[in-house]
């Protein structure tokens, strides 16, 4: 926390160039996607989704393949080429960063169930944040988390933000920063986190009677065994997957009582705490990371910082994207219709203006950062800066 985020980006960037292992004396990489497989945006099966073929394809390639250096200038290097079955495509950018943008959809939707929104946004807070699935995985579903890891180092290594949605706890368990049991379970499960405190915060036994009947109407509790009229809560609670779960051996046979709430409430906040962490999945991911970036690195980064070389800022900021903006032929900034076009831009939403960015550079967010700083032309910029206005080609008045 000591040292400015520019400084720290600037000793990653080295350490990023230092530990090139393709050159350009060699090919990259080169992937087919079909976008048949999903075409009309539905995708029919995890298998034909392109973060799918993808991982198949990719998975015989060496990860030192992948490892190119920062992307900077008009024709950066990237990890790997795409070619789309029955398609012509000019240069390798646009479809590289057009993949890049397909996968983060994939990942946050139902086709893929690598990524689990968080249960707090159904009652609307943090609506639309995603979270590891915490669940047992199958081999297969490592080699996903594996592939999935290699991606947020090559979109590092290409400068391409992506538009994922995760939760702040994510970040702290991929930089190694331990999870705050009341922060991190608040912002993930808001429901969970107040049933938790509502046992914590009980006073005497008639206030525990009085939550276990609550709970009773809620079809969580069942009827003591000692008193058959008597609501009592047992040992067991749902996972994010909506799983039942014993907290404890026999949990399913043993009531909540005035002498053990607290003991439930602590066995309920750490099965989220492991949920949240997610170890098998975790592992996994950062393995995947580690293939293309040194790991040691994340030890200099925060967690927000961590999520803002990988993923930006979810906004555009327009003055950036100006200072980055070149004029050809004859162009000036002064023209008037250059003038109507930013203030057209002036009134866009947010919303309206990402899609104007895929629209423009084949990706949703821009890097808020570049080498250059101020958008001089001596020093090489970030792709997809500067993004370039020219007239039209066809003739006068077209």
């Amino acid at each position: 926390g000591l040292i400015f985020y520019d400084t720290k980006v600037t000793v990653m960037n080295r350490v990023l160039n230092a530990t090139v292992q393709r050159t350009a004396d060699h090919a990259a990489p080169e992937i087919t996607l079909d976008p048949l497989e999903i075409v009309g945006g539905e995708i029919r099966s995890s298998e034909n989704s392109y973060f799918c073929q993808a991982a198949r394809q990719l998975a015989c390639v060496p990860s030192s393949q992948l490892c190119v250096k920062l992307a900077s200038g008009g024709d950066p290097t990237y990890a790997f080429n795409i070619r789309f079955t029955g398609e012509e495509v000019h240069g390798t950018s646009g479809s590289f960063r057009h993949f890049l943008w397909q996968v983060c959809k994939e990942l946050q939707s139902s086709s893929l169930s690598l990524l689990l929104l968080c249960p707090s946004s159904a009652v609307n807070k943090n609506k639309g944040k995603y979270i590891l699935t915490p669940s047992p995985i199958t081999y297969a579903e490592e080699q996903l988390f594996h592939f999935f890891g290699q991606l947020l180092g090559i979109a590092i290594r290409a400068d391409v933000p992506l538009p994922l949605d995760l939760l702040p706890s994510f970040w702290k368990t991929l930089v190694g920063e331990p999870l705050d049991p009341d922060l991190d379970l608040q912002e993930a499960d808001i429901l969970t986190y107040n049933y938790v405190k509502k046992f914590e915060n009980i006073n005497d036994e008639t206030e525990l009677e009085a939550l276990c009947a609550e709970i009773a109407s809620q079809h969580l509790a069942t009827e003591s065994p000692d008193c058959p009229n008597k609501p009592c809560c047992k040992f067991t609670y749902l996972t994010m997957t909506g799983e039942e779960v014993e907290l404890c051996p026999r949990g399913r046979h043993i009531p909540v009582g005035w002498e053990n709430k607290d003991v439930y409430a602590t066995a309920i906040r750490s099965l989220r705490m492991r949920e949240l962490q997610t170890p098998e999945c975790m592992t996994a991911v950062r393995a995947g990371l580690g293939s293309i970036i040194p790991l040691q690195l994340l030890t200099t980064l925060t967690p927000l910082e961590m999520e803002l070389r990988t993923c930006g800022l979810p906004y555009i900021n327009l003055e950036f994207l100006k200072a980055h903006t070149m004029y050809q032929v004859g162009l000036m900034e002064t023209d008037q219709h250059i003038e109507f076009f930013w203030s057209a831009l002036e009134m866009f939403t947010q919303e309206e203006l990402c899609k104007f960015i895929k629209f423009a550079c084949n990706q949703e967010r821009i890097p808020f950062t570049c080498p250059c700083k101020d958008g001089g032309p001596d020093t090489a910029h970030v792709p997809p800066y500067p993004m370039k206005i020219a007239p039209p080609d066809g003739a006068a008045g077209v």
